[in-house]
């Protein structure tokens, strides 16, 4: 016995140093999205330190006039705040109800080959280039809006938040649809043994069941839409417009990056600093977003 536990130390060593190596992979693998979280947040702090020397804080939050590249130069950031806010609540309109009823069908009511062919589907949907989203939003949709709406104007938020729902129904419908599927058979079993329906099976203890997944579902679709680039530079036009309704045409914080970042202005002009400032004031959108979705998270978790 004695021989034997003394030939299985070097066996016992090396398994301990592999997994001493696996677990500091897996941290470090861990720790690189927190590391480039913290390097964009620096660089975007960094970057907008010299922007907010010359332009006071309380301007740039409550003026409403957004024209940095005009010789009298303004820089309010609401009415890219609003055409950010309006585009993405067009598209969660269109996109939560949508997913989560295409969710719910795939997880408790479709048979598998009809799930087998819907998913990969969806999952195809999602891969489709957004440019191509932009110019179906300006050729298609808003030719049909304005059929429906006489005298919309060609580059408009409707649209836009239309197809930009549109695209994220994929997002939203495979990671609750994965989600819901999570939820153990004897939840089901039980509820079916005290008499429930499907429906009632599906919408009162699976859905509850996957609540943490369908939210952490829906704050991926509300980072997707704010996020959005190439549609609304498209389709919603590049003028910085305060106002909420989705029928007017109006500029978003990521179609003025983009907007500047093609342009010729020298890197250290006050003009081409305001978009790390946009951008800053992006990240803190959606920082905001995912905490108001995890704090609702919890509530109904606690509540179930």
């Amino acid at each position: 016995m004695t021989a034997g536990a003394v030939i299985s130390q070097p066996g016992l060593r090396l398994r301990k140093l592999r997994d001493r190596v696996v677990e500091t992979g897996l941290l470090l693998a861990a720790l690189v999205a927190v590391f480039t979280t913290i390097a964009i947040v620096v660089v975007l702090v960094i970057e907008s330190v010299p922007f907010f020397n010359t332009v006071s804080v309380m301007d740039f939050l409550t003026d409403t006039m957004w024209t940095p590249l005009f010789a009298e130069a303004r820089y309010g950031i609401l009415p890219l705040v609003a055409g950010t806010l309006v585009t993405t609540l067009v598209a969660l309109a269109v996109a939560i109800p949508a997913g989560t009823i295409i969710a719910i069908y795939l997880s408790e009511f479709a048979p598998y080959k009809i799930r087998e062919t819907i998913k990969p589907a969806l999952e195809l949907l999602g891969a489709v280039p957004t440019v191509v989203y932009g110019y179906f939003a300006l050729l298609v949709v808003t030719p049909m809006l304005q059929k429906l709406i006489p005298g919309l104007p060609g580059f408009n938020m409707l649209s836009a938040g239309l197809v930009i729902g549109i695209m994220i129904i994929p997002y939203v419908a495979s990671v609750s649809e994965d989600a819901m599927r999570a939820v153990p058979n004897y939840m089901r079993e039980g509820s079916y043994a005290m008499g429930a329906t499907r429906f009632q099976t599906a919408t009162r203890v699976v859905v509850p069941g996957a609540l943490s997944g369908i939210a952490a579902a829906y704050i991926l679709g509300i980072s997707r839409a704010v996020g959005e680039t190439m549609v609304v530079a498209i389709a919603a036009g590049l003028q910085p417009n305060l106002t909420w309704d989705p029928t007017e045409p109006a500029a978003t914080i990521t179609a003025f990056i983009v907007q500047v970042s093609l342009g010729d202005l020298p890197h250290d002009s006050i003009g081409y600093q305001s978009i790390f400032a946009a951008g800053l004031v992006l990240m803190l959108m959606t920082l905001v977003f995912n905490i108001a979705g995890f704090s609702l998270t919890r509530r109904f978790r606690e509540a179930y």
